[in-house]
């Protein structure tokens, strides 16, 4: 544990940040999931909505610097990737 008093308060900051960050990974999670889940049925039309709310999930976890530019681009290419096969 931090002696120092602007230790401690660096400690309590820390740990809401980290409550925030794993808020906004989760929801990501499930937004791709939930994407997820509708291209595996294929169901073109509700995977076409969840795919514009993951990738606008994923776009504010990254403005935000929950996660790296690089990842989101990854995982909404994926998601494309996979959603584009069921159009098709």
């Amino acid at each position: 544990m931090p002696n120092i008093k602007s230790a401690k308060k660096r400690v309590k900051i820390i740990e809401k940040k980290t409550l925030r960050n794993n808020m906004i990974k989760s929801g990501c999670k499930t937004a791709v999931k939930k994407c997820e889940q509708a291209i595996a049925e294929g169901n073109a039309e509700d995977a076409n909505k969840l795919f514009v709310e993951a990738t606008k999930k994923l776009d504010q976890a990254c403005s935000k610097g929950v996660l790296v530019k690089n990842t989101v681009a990854r995982k909404k290419s994926k998601l494309a990737k996979k959603l584009n096969a069921v159009k098709a």
